[in-house]
């Protein structure tokens, strides 16, 4: 089956997008790093089911989420912790705190499995609100494919600098193609014990965004200039309650 056909879009849509999407359904479907195909797609459908949650819905309103006893309304395919942490960033991001993610690691979490899961559920939040804005209906989350996660961990990691482990800044820097002396931002290092996930935002971004070189230089490279881009970006980062 053909995926993300986009011919009944109002507007013409750029095929590099839809390729980039294509990429991201796919990588879900597969092993990743330290969850397997099945759970993948399990955080996915999680993602997608979190808008509807009456529970996060209550928490959403509440002073404190903390305040709020309950369960959320899941599939039942992955174990409460990570229920809860997908949940959250899909629902009420803006108050997650340190706190809370230490009671998930309490529960059994890894931060390798927390830091793939948040991976995959920005992967699905980005291509689910592309179909949103164009007024399309959202694409079938893909059929996962067998097989183990590979479990390979960064070596060059340091602690402290964040909730979540990282890896070595210029080391990082370089990874993914800055210039040297470069600072590695910390939006894309967040999720640097997963190296896989960095390539996948990557690819989103480049499509759906800017590439790093492009955000490094101000010529005009959409139908839209640099301007009009980041005053969009600061809007809807606004509405999203975004940290940065």
């Amino acid at each position: 089956m053909t995926t993300f056909r986009y011919e009944p879009s109002p507007d013409p849509v750029r095929e590099d997008l839809a390729a980039s999407h294509r990429r991201a359904w796919d990588r879900i479907a597969r092993p990743g790093t330290w969850l397997t195909g099945e759970e993948r797609v399990a955080v996915a459908e999680e993602t997608r089911r979190a808008r509807d949650c009456e529970l996060c819905r209550r928490c959403k309103e509440a002073l404190s989420p903390l305040a709020i006893e309950g369960v959320h309304n899941h599939a039942g395919r992955l174990q409460a912790p990570m229920v809860d942490q997908i949940h959250r960033i899909t629902t009420d991001a803006a108050r997650l705190s340190e706190k809370w993610y230490q009671s998930l690691l309490q529960q059994g979490m890894s931060p390798e499995e927390y830091v793939e899961a948040l991976g995959v559920t920005v992967c699905t939040i980005s291509v689910d609100a592309f179909h949103h804005a164009m007024g399309l209906a959202l694409e079938p989350l893909p059929t996962a494919i067998a097989g183990e996660p590979s479990r390979v961990r960064p070596q060059d990691i340091v602690e402290g600098e964040a909730w979540v482990p990282l890896q070595n800044s210029r080391s990082f820097a370089e990874q993914i193609g800055l210039p040297s002396g470069a600072p590695a931002p910390y939006v894309i290092r967040a999720l640097s014990l997963v190296p896989k996930e960095v390539h996948a935002w990557d690819d989103l971004s480049q499509a759906q965004y800017l590439s790093k070189q492009q955000m490094m230089r101000f010529e005009k490279v959409r139908a839209i200039d640099r301007s009009q881009i980041e005053l969009v970006a600061g809007r809807v980062s606004a509405l999203n309650e975004c940290f940065y």
